[in-house]
């Protein structure tokens, strides 16, 4: 089964999606965090240079991403808290924008959902990643509740930023999202749209669960 999970920063798409890949014993497949991964790599041997695209793009050919449940590892080494930083998430758009870094990572995302039941979250997975996939969702919420969900989590690890920046950040990254030519966030006609606006994690659970069991039946 293949479950498509797509919305802008900060709807809940990760969270909802660990918790579904645990409740059907499905996989959870992180397609975020592997752009992450690219501009982490590119921070670590570039340093804050994003404008040559063609050595982003062989970065991107060399870097060897797995995920083992909950971690992200790149290269062999645990990068799952150090690809969070507010540096790494301001530079992940700038080379998912690139045509050839998504080519990359696309085609590792459907190889490995050929084998196994997957539920991926991301901008462009029931575009284009999984366009045939058997449900495809929508997260959607108000741009300050995201900003403040985000700061919550940052609070939470110790690295507090003000919510107007945070609030910039993620429209900033919305912008680039739905303007970038490569795989853009759109939301595809057969989607199922969920505003999480004043909503809890448990709520939109709740919500999509029903979908998915009568989609199982």
């Amino acid at each position: 089964m293949q479950i498509a999970i797509d919305g802008p920063a900060g709807a809940g798409k990760s969270t909802i999606a660990k918790k579904i890949a645990a409740t059907y014993k499905m996989t959870y497949l992180d397609t975020g965090a592997m752009y992450r991964c690219i501009a982490h790599c590119v921070l670590n041997q570039q340093g804050d240079r994003f404008d040559d695209n063609r050595a982003i793009i062989e970065i991107a050919k060399t870097t060897k991403i797995t995920f083992d449940g909950d971690k992200v590892f790149c290269n062999d080494k645990d990068v799952t808290q150090e690809i969070r930083t507010p540096l790494v998430s301001r530079h992940t758009s700038d080379v998912a924008k690139i045509k050839e870094v998504r080519n990359l990572m696309v085609n590792q995302q459907r190889d490995y959902a050929k084998n196994h039941s997957v539920v991926m979250d991301g901008r462009d997975i029931g575009s284009v990643v999984l366009p045939d996939a058997d449900l495809k969702f929508f997260l959607d919420a108000d741009v300050l509740e995201r900003a403040q969900r985000r700061k919550k989590e940052m609070d939470e690890k110790g690295s507090s930023k003000a919510l107007e920046e945070i609030r910039s950040d993620i429209e900033n990254r919305d912008t680039n999202d739905r303007n970038r030519i490569e795989g853009p966030l759109v939301q595809v006609a057969d989607a199922i749209v969920i505003d999480t606006t004043g909503k809890s994690i448990e709520v939109v659970y709740q919500e999509m669960k029903k979908y998915i069991d009568e989609a199982s039946r």
